[in-house]
């Protein structure tokens, strides 16, 4: 199964769009906005639809045309838009579209789809397993019903077990730490994949129908120790809003419970056993802080390869300066390479890598071939073709650091010019095969949409 993450924030998301908080403003530097929380799977089954739900399909790049079924964990405004319904409603299209949730869900969808529309509802409640397509769902309570105004009288919100081909991931979102019944539910399950709310952070005074970090933390250790979760589980906190730290320290908190914080466009291919891979460019000009941002994106994790490409120049202090900086700044668990030999390095890596950075890996390139003396770049053009190529099937998450030099004064001389043009080159196709490309401009990330 592949679940796309389409939106992973609380009901207002995070940042909220009217809060000045430090953690909003952090969010909103690093071009961090979550949406509130949905999923695809496969393309045909959505988890949730709250309004922000479609118009999050197309930015990352998903059709909602094949969706033919909808599970709805309870009737929150962030978790149930009907107009989706209304828009699926205006093509005319002919396939069925089963509807699944609690009754109060589906009640504010009805009204909203035509006389022949070919919609299907079906109501659920906790302890129900039903068959959906290919899927087997199992209907398990959340602890997250006492709003009679979404939940009608003893109509609670759920969380879904859902399997396909032996692949299994639990979607738990809203709920505070879970009933004796639910983990009892839960035992044994060894899911592949467990998306779990934790709305409120640093926060404990909201009650109990969300998780905080210490709860979160709570409930992912009895979920181990009943066998639901199991060593290959990917563990992804969803429905995260602003009580939490900034990113970096969040991912942090949570590497305490095995988990990491999810991304929207996060593609999690459930089985797999590892975490979605990722590949990001970060780009621009001199004391930018383009260093010190990618090295952010690994907070919390465990292990990072260092691939540092500009090598030791000897008899340069300000150089040997630069360099004894970055590695006070890096967690002393990680291990520093100096190579320019980064394409194999990419194709066999043991940890995530950081690049640090393309600029001194093109200058190390255009020295061997003896681009300055020859002005020929064919061979130049065949490393950077084997770069982009090791880059994008490279098997685990990375990170590349490169310099936006082609913005300033033209070089003066020919040389300059053409390390210029070339390393703009570079940096667009590297663009082209990742992720997510970050501009530093004055400290400030600039995430850049793709086309």
């Amino acid at each position: 199964m592949e679940i796309v993450l389409l939106g992973t924030g609380s009901a207002d998301g995070w940042p909220n769009p009217f809060c000045r908080c430090a953690s909003c403003r952090s969010a909103a530097d690093a071009g961090l906005i979550r949406a509130q929380s949905a999923a695809l799977i496969d393309d045909v089954l959505m988890l949730d639809c709250g309004p922000e739900a479609p118009r999050a399909a197309l930015h990352h790049g998903r059709s909602l045309a094949g969706v033919r079924y909808i599970l709805f964990t309870h009737g929150h405004p962030d978790h149930v838009g009907p107009m989706a319904l209304l828009m699926r409603h205006w093509l005319r299209l002919d396939e069925p579209l089963e509807v699944i949730g609690p009754a109060s869900a589906l009640e504010q969808c009805k009204i909203w789809i035509g006389v022949d529309d070919p919609v299907i509802f079906r109501p659920v409640v906790a302890g129900d397993d039903v068959l959906v397509g290919d899927y087997r769902v199992r209907v398990l309570a959340a602890e997250h019903g006492a709003d009679l105004k979404f939940h009608g009288d003893g109509d609670h919100a759920v969380l879904y077990d859902v399997s396909r081909d032996g692949k299994r991931l639990l979607w738990a979102t809203d709920t505070g730490p879970l009933s004796d019944a639910t983990h009892a539910a839960l035992a044994g399950a060894a899911f592949d994949a467990v998306f779990l709310e934790e709305t409120f952070g640093t926060w404990p005074e909201h009650g109990t129908e969300h998780h905080d970090l210490t709860s979160f933390a709570a409930t992912v250790a009895e979920l181990r120790s009943s066998g639901a979760v199991v060593e290959r589980t990917d563990v992804v906190a969803i429905h995260l809003g602003h009580h939490n730290p900034p990113e970096a320290e969040l991912a942090a908190a949570l590497t305490v419970s095995g988990a990491h914080p999810g991304r929207d466009g996060d593609v999690v291919r459930v089985g797999s056993g590892v975490r979605p891979v990722t590949r990001t460019l970060v780009t621009g000009g001199a004391r930018s802080g383009k260093s010190a941002y990618a090295e952010a994106l690994f907070a919390g994790e465990a292990a990072v390869t260092y691939l540092a490409t500009g090598g030791v120049r000897e008899g340069d202090p300000e150089w040997a300066e630069r360099i004894k900086l970055h590695r006070q700044r890096r967690p002393s668990s990680w291990r520093t390479v100096e190579t320019v030999d980064v394409a194999t390095q990419l194709r066999d890596p043991e940890t995530p890598l950081l690049i640090d950075c393309l600029g001194t890996w093109l200058t190390a390139r255009m020295d061997q071939h003896r681009v300055w003396d020859t002005g020929t770049l064919d061979g130049v053009y065949a490393d950077i073709d084997e770069l982009v190529a090791a880059w994008r099937d490279c098997p685990v998450t990375v990170v590349a650091v490169s310099n936006e030099v082609g913005s300033g004064v033209v070089p003066a001389t020919a040389s300059g010019r053409q390390f210029r043009d070339t390393l703009g080159v570079l940096n667009a196709r590297i663009a082209a095969t990742s992720q997510d490309v970050v501009l530093m401009v004055a400290g400030r990330p600039l995430r850049l949409a793709a086309e």
